[in-house]
């Protein structure tokens, strides 16, 4: 199998915590942008070979600003590329409405994972969402209701002064939401972001990570007592409700991605596109797609597994590894195993429960360096 991903990247505001690339101007030019994006999937149609296509994600940016005439034109002529398990959408929760929904639906759009962060009317303000707590009940009921059955919401914990208390809330209310589906992220302080800016100048204090670890924790323990099954660092889902997009970026499925800064992977190629939307879209008028391009060799495919695969429950398969990739893993994975971070079941590496704590350092001691 393999999947197509389409990058939007219009914003009304930007959050302060966003590193990826987005643009809160030229929303004007959005008819523009998706005649570009439909160009573009011509222009590579041999990347992927033969192989069928069976996933489709629209993120972003927000890709719920475009307006429903080029959710229908992306949107079926994507569904037409093949025979689609899931297609999903990014939304916001304020951006939901009927006829979003209607759409959607229209196009064979079944799954939507909507950025709701969390249900703290202070903290969407911290971080400049423009929803509010009271958007996120109603945009589930109109998806509901549109028949969308495949609902995920995104959560963040780890704020400036959140107490444990009011994340335990956040996961309730998140359950009580009944979505399929959650994933959920500590707050990240990265560069050049207004974020990162504030903890430079001490404006913010940044958690602990003590905080982290027990946040973490409770994260785990409370969506697993619900029946959320965690099958990778950071995503939980009820049973059959695993993302089979994204999952397919930790196992080394193939991907074509298009859009200003989307990357793409074919197994011998990975390719990642400028982040210029003027530029984009200016290039792609001339016929050429303006990307860079690296040439995947046996030691990058096997750092790759060990930052996308050691991230999910199942881990590696150690009998899929070539004899070199096999030796080296098997000579480097000793220390963690000793400290109980890693294990080996049924021939498969994976993260212990204590590991998940420290994943960064347990994949670095297991990055081939040459």
């Amino acid at each position: 199998m393999a999947g197509i991903y389409v990058h939007i990247p219009f914003c009304a505001s930007r959050c302060i915590y966003c590193g990826f690339y987005s643009t809160t101007g030229l929303l004007d030019t959005q008819d523009e942008y998706v005649e570009a994006l439909l160009k573009e999937l011509h222009l590579r149609a041999d990347y992927l070979g033969d192989t069928p296509i069976e996933t489709l994600y629209i993120g972003g940016g927000t890709p719920s600003l475009l307006s429903v005439a080029n959710i229908k034109r992306l949107g079926n002529r994507l569904a037409g590329m093949g025979k689609i398990k899931e297609f999903t959408m990014e939304c916001n929760p304020d951006d939901v409405t009927p006829e979003l929904c209607d759409a959607m639906i229209s196009v064979g759009i079944n799954r939507v994972s909507m950025g709701v962060q969390t249900f703290s009317d202070e903290r969407l303000r911290f971080l400049h969402r423009r929803h509010t707590s009271k958007h996120i009940p109603y945009a589930i009921d109109l998806l509901r209701k549109a028949g969308i059955k495949n609902i995920s919401i995104d959560l963040m914990f780890g704020f400036p002064n959140e107490s444990i208390a009011e994340w335990k809330h956040d996961i309730d209310l998140a359950i009580s939401m009944e979505a399929e589906h959650i994933s959920a992220y500590s707050l990240m302080y990265e560069e050049g972001t207004t974020l990162y800016n504030m903890l430079r100048k001490g404006e913010i204090k940044e958690k602990g990570e003590e905080d982290y670890v027990t946040m973490y924790d409770t994260l785990i323990d409370k969506l697993s007592t619900s029946g959320f099954e965690h099958y990778e660092i950071s995503n939980f889902a009820r049973p059959g409700f695993r993302s089979l997009h994204n999952s397919a970026y930790w196992n080394g499925t193939q991907y074509m991605g298009l859009g200003a800064a989307a990357h793409s992977y074919n197994t011998k190629t990975r390719q990642w596109n400028v982040n210029n939307l003027t530029e984009y879209i200016k290039s792609i008028k001339s016929g050429i797609i303006p990307m860079e391009e690296e040439y995947i060799d046996e030691i990058t495919r096997y750092n790759d597994m060990i930052t996308t695969a050691l991230r999910t429950c199942e881990g590696i398969d150690l009998q899929s590894l070539t004899p070199q990739a096999h030796d080296y893993i098997i000579r480097n994975m000793r220390k963690s195993i000793n400290n109980g971070l890693l294990e080996i079941t049924n021939n498969h590496l994976k993260l212990t429960r204590r590991g998940l704590y420290v994943s960064d350092d347990v994949m670095s001691d297991l990055i081939w360096i040459t």
